[in-house]
């Protein structure tokens, strides 16, 4: 199996366009999120599609990702990534909705593993460590500024 589903739903206590709006501007991404992102630049952007060039922080490195993502107004955005150092690919789903409580993400990133050493341990590394890296390094970084 090469795949990997990553999945997981959080609440933030905020209203959604707020939620929206820092999690949309990714120009601000390495200020907002500096564990995560290194730097980003949009290449390419036609209305709510956008062409991104990223360096990342994941697993200790800064890496290089191309993104094509489009931006859903007011329900979050989907991208499609490619990460040619680690060879792998992934389809991103950072999707929004509103619930009594303020603001459910709901996130889903489908993983492509191309490299097939990555394969025999990427199951369990990518799929614990990922999910608890971005719970730390984005979801409660979003609490604090949003939450108080």
């Amino acid at each position: 199996m090469k795949d990997i589903a990553l999945r997981a739903k959080w609440i933030i206590k905020a209203p959604l366009p707020e939620v929206f709006n820092i999690m949309t501007d990714f120009e601000r991404f390495p200020e907002n999120f500096p564990k995560v992102a290194e730097s980003i630049q949009i290449v390419k952007r036609e209305g709510n599609h956008l062409e991104i060039k990223a360096i990342v922080k994941s697993f200790g490195e800064n890496f290089p990702v191309k993104m094509r993502t489009e931006i859903l107004p007011m329900k979050g955005y989907i991208s499609d990534n490619e990460s040619p150092k680690f060879g792998t690919s992934g389809h991103e789903e950072f999707l929004l909705s509103e619930s009594p409580e303020g603001t459910v993400i709901d996130y889903t990133y489908q993983v492509a593993i191309h490299n097939r050493w990555l394969r025999v341990v990427a199951k369990p590394l990518i799929g614990w460590f990922s999910m608890k890296y971005w719970e730390k390094a984005v979801i409660n970084e979003l609490r604090k500024k949003l939450e108080g």
